[in-house]
């Protein structure tokens, strides 16, 4: 019975480990796209330099906040992962404003 008891745990915890992963990945992940996207958006001459500059220092604060909320504990919270992708969506959106507004870079 005690054997059960600690493998019911241990699998407890593995499995609540094992799907967080998939949601911390997420989050690296739409901080590589939206870089991508502001570099796409300079390249095309949609972002000025200095939209760009705003974006990317809107990413670097929301990389910032992510590192120290990994270094406080294992991995993020379920609230540090909502206020991410909170901060993430109000980037993406901040970037589909500046490269859809009628400033374009010139060339």
């Amino acid at each position: 019975m005690k054997t059960f008891a600690i493998l019911a745990a241990f699998a407890c915890t593995f499995g609540a480990v094992a799907a967080s992963a998939p949601a911390e990945a997420r989050v690296n992940e739409r901080q590589t796209h939206q870089q991508k996207r502001i570099h796409q958006g300079v390249k095309s001459g949609q972002l000025t330099r200095k939209e760009a500059k705003a974006a990317r220092t809107q990413q670097r604060h929301i990389a910032r906040y992510e590192a120290r909320s990994r270094a406080d504990g294992p991995g993020l919270t379920r609230v540090e992962r909502a206020r991410i992708e909170a901060k993430q969506d109000r980037a993406s959106r901040t970037i589909y404003r500046q490269k859809h507004d009628a400033q374009t870079r010139s060339r």
